[in-house]
């Protein structure tokens, strides 16, 4: 076996974890995003930082290194560029298309909604504010703003009077990555719960689902996230069965992070993302006996996965800045480890600010276990731990 060249576009703490489990089996990885000392880039052999909205300094680092294969792991690229690195015989992880589709709420919500006819929140989409107000009265208030291209729920809000009209479309233009000025507005769903359905794709192999992972929201952005949660037998075949479909027509190997509502209506197809889900995190628990990075990994590089198999309960809880700041330190760290079955990754991001994710509180028990007492007990410690600018 011969080492491949990756080049990870994204190196947060998801390209971080990424970055561990492939070089863990042998890989060489290069680690590029828009700000450096980014998580991932402490652990990569090498490391650049360029625009990647720019196509033309993506095509010369792609030029530089000739990787055997890119791993996007963030929305903001451009991702047409893809479709030729793969006339050049590149491999892009999952597949240019999936990369292309996903990295658009519009190209994924039509292809779910109208191509592949899963069932979704009823969606308009504007590119002024004129129509924005029109888009919003047809779908009726309540109802949930995005931009086209965001991440980590930048931009999201939901609209609960007229008074938040105007300020919604201010925000998610605030919100929205790269030139894509787009919003799309939906139908709000009375869900149950909302949840993460990790799926593998892989080259030679079945598809495969990890348990399901219920997740909890604020901004747009997860808060705390459960595996397993619960979900009847009848709701999660349905959700398996859309995620096989639209991972298949998205085409390629890899983990994806299939997002769906619970309701009194059965299943409803929320997002995806073509690479680990933050979420996901929950699986840094040890959970499962191959965490959704690994998955990542071996699907991506056509490395065999036999199985995927709970292990225990587990839980996990954001940590958050507060504050804008080049200098910090957390406090607490200490305590909440002296707890059993508790787990603390932080991320070492060089910056904070209001709401960045600095790191992330982990609990686990048995399969006996009541996985909401495992999810507590993580909020609970996280809100031990403080971040202190400086």
């Amino acid at each position: 076996m011969n080492p491949q060249k990756i080049l990870l576009l994204g190196s947060g703490e998801l390209g971080k974890e990424v970055t561990i489990a492939l070089q863990r089996l042998g890989q060489y990885v290069i680690a590029v995003d828009s700000y450096k000392d980014a998580p991932a880039m402490q652990v990569a052999h090498e490391c650049e930082v360029i625009n990647m909205l720019d196509g033309e300094a993506l095509d010369a680092i792609v030029t530089k290194h000739k990787p055997d294969l890119i791993v996007p792991e963030i929305e903001a690229i451009r991702t047409e560029r893809f479709y030729d690195y793969e006339k050049q015989g590149i491999t892009v992880v999952p597949s240019a298309k999936a990369a292309n589709f996903t990295m658009n709420r519009k190209a994924i919500r039509d292809l779910a909604s109208k191509e592949l006819v899963l069932r979704t929140a009823n969606y308009l989409y504007a590119t002024t504010l004129e129509d924005f107000k029109k888009a919003v009265a047809v779908i009726g208030i309540p109802c949930v703003v995005k931009p086209l291209m965001s991440s980590s729920g930048k931009g999201q809000s939901i609209i609960k009077t007229e008074q938040d009209v105007e300020k919604s479309w201010n925000y998610a233009m605030e919100g929205s990555r790269g030139d894509y000025k787009e919003v799309i507005v939906e139908e709000f769903i009375k869900f149950n719960s909302e949840i993460t359905l990790l799926t593998v794709t892989q080259k030679n192999g079945k598809t495969l689902f990890c348990p399901p992972i219920g997740h909890r929201q604020e901004r747009g952005d997860y808060q705390e996230s459960w595996q397993p949660c619960a979900i009847s037998d009848l709701d999660l075949k349905e959700a398996e069965e859309m995620a096989a479909k639209v991972t298949k027509e998205l085409s390629g190997a890899g983990l994806w992070g299939v997002e769906f509502f619970l309701t009194d209506k059965g299943i409803y197809f929320s997002e995806l993302s073509p690479r680990p889900h933050d979420t996901g995190m929950v699986t840094l628990a040890n959970t499962q006996n191959l965490s959704e990075f690994e998955l990542h990994a071996r699907a991506i590089l056509g490395f065999p996965i036999p199985n995927i198999q709970l292990k225990q309960h587990g839980a996990s809880a954001v940590l958050l800045a507060s504050a804008e700041g080049t200098s910090y330190n957390f406090s607490g760290v200490e305590d909440v480890l002296n707890n059993p079955n508790t787990d603390v990754r932080l991320f070492a991001k060089p910056t904070t600010r209001p709401y960045r994710r600095m790191g992330v509180v982990l609990t686990y028990d048995n399969l006996q276990s009541d996985v909401n007492m495992v999810k507590q007990k993580a909020m609970d410690l996280s809100k031990q731990i403080t971040i202190t600018t400086h």
